[in-house]
Parts: C-alpha cells; structure tokens; sequence
C-alpha cells in the first residue's frame, strides 16, 4: 500500500480511523506508534482478533494485506 505522501494526508487518514474507533488522531497515532491495537481489537470477535494478530506478527502477510486492492480502495476511501 502507497504510504501517505505528507502530513496532511497522514493526519486526514488518523482523523477518519480515530472517529471510526471514537479517539482522538493523536492517541491513535500514538498507540500505532508504539505498537498497540488493544482499541482495534476491543471490537472484535475473538476469532477475527486471532487473526488480525496473526498477521501483525507476519511481516509478509501484513505487506500482502496492505498492498492488496481492497486496502488501496480503503485508503482512498478514507482520505477523501
């Protein structure tokens, strides 16, 4: 997946993932940045947070996921 080219575009794509978790861009960042997704998996069932944690801990899964189509059109999606 095309990594976001400026600030701008970083910051618009933490405001829309932020309010779709109900948190503010800046916590979530900060939370991405040191590696945690407890907030992203609070939501979820437990079979669906096995296998989001399944892929954080795969490197070349996580590159496949995020260079695939559906990841491409949901980073659009969302920087609108």
């Amino acid at each position: 997946m095309e990594k976001p080219k400026n600030s701008a575009q970083l910051n618009a794509l933490l405001n829309a993932v932020g309010s779709k978790l109900g948190m503010p861009p800046e916590q979530l960042r900060q939370e991405l940045e040191s590696g945690k997704f407890d907030r992203a998996i609070a939501g979820m069932d437990q079979k669906s947070a096995a296998k989001f944690r399944q892929v954080l801990a795969d490197p070349k899964k996580l590159d496949q996921i995020m260079n695939s189509r559906q990841a491409k059109a949901l980073y659009e999606k969302l920087t609108r």
